[in-house]
């Protein structure tokens, strides 16, 4: 099959970021056509007049919709669009210039009617940036099993870095009305249809994420809501270690206490994982405040994924 890219970007008020994300579509070295929707989802802070500076370089297509979720405008794009493979990308991902050759080179040699890639740390991201994306992609917490092929066993694709065939979505219909966690249900649902997914490691991307601890946590813990959700409505994709953030989290409250009632070797337990994380961190990033803010970042992560799974889990037993 010749492979035709559409490259879907839903955006809600972030301008900057797709002068950014579109300055780097620019620069791609791949040599086929391929076309651009943006999608904005009814925002206050539109990017209108960023559009217009790229309409000589790139085939855009700009569409203004009222708001209704990334997962809608996602599927709106998708309908709009010309391609036979769609690319879906978050609003504030700048995209290496080798991203859609890597994509071309995997699917032909290894076709499948969806994919996901991994994301890095761009030289120009924040201390925080740096850290949040290193507690979500690290091996040594929760977000060590993102863009590691030998972490995972099916992979299961991240909407920021997502690629999915025309067949699929018409399969589909694409991502469900689920506020968090909807690009882990289509997942599901194209396995359930007979649709294979990989990981292309090659076609990462620099993902900006969050910009405060406040907003990371808020994104975490809808992360926690949607597990228990999935897992109710997949049974055969549940596992034991979607609780580990949770008891991670009971388990620093139990070595607090311990601690206070004489019994500290539990909580020299947790000194020494979060020492682990500080040295870790401070090995792949080489800042002295990327590695201490690592080691918040990730209790950020466990406490709002954490806490959200476990508010689901016991709604979902009422």
């Amino acid at each position: 099959m010749k492979l035709n890219f559409s490259i879907i970007i839903p955006v809600y008020n972030r301008p900057k970021e797709i002068d950014e994300l579109l300055e780097s579509l620019t620069k791609q070295d791949f040599s086929h056509d391929f076309e651009v929707l943006i999608i904005e989802d009814g925002s206050t802070e539109k990017c209108g007049s960023i559009i217009e500076k790229y309409t000589n370089q790139l085939n855009l297509k700009y569409f203004f919709k009222e708001n209704s979720g990334a997962g809608a405008s996602r599927n709106f794009g998708m309908q709009k669009a010309l391609g036979n493979y769609f690319i879906i990308l978050d609003s504030d991902v700048i995209v290496p210039k080798q991203y859609l050759s890597e994509v071309k080179k995997a699917l032909e040699n290894n076709f499948t009617d969806a994919f996901g890639g991994p994301d890095a740390a761009h030289k120009s991201f924040t201390a925080l940036q740096k850290a949040i994306n290193y507690s979500m992609t690290s091996v040594l917490t929760t977000g060590g099993i993102r863009g590691k092929k030998q972490a995972v066993g099916k992979f299961q694709p991240r909407s920021f870095n997502l690629g999915l065939s025309k067949k699929g979505f018409d399969k589909t219909n694409g991502f469900s009305k689920m506020k968090n966690g909807e690009d882990i249900d289509l997942t599901f649902r194209l396995w359930e249809h007979g649709f294979e997914t990989q990981l292309i490691e090659k076609a990462f991307v620099f993902h900006k994420r969050r910009s405060s601890i406040k907003q990371f946590f808020k994104q975490t813990y809808g992360f926690g809501t949607a597990r228990p959700i999935l897992n109710r409505n997949y049974p055969k994709t549940s596992k034991f270690t979607y609780w580990f953030p949770s008891l991670f989290i009971v388990g620093l409250g139990l070595a607090i206490l311990g601690f206070l009632f004489g019994f500290p070797q539990l909580l020299y337990f947790y000194g020494f994982y979060f020492v682990l994380i500080f040295i870790d961190s401070l090995f792949q990033n080489k800042k002295v405040q990327v590695a201490f803010l690592s080691v918040v970042t990730t209790l950020t992560q466990f406490f709002g994924y954490g806490l959200g799974f476990l508010k689901s889990q016991f709604q979902l037993k009422k």
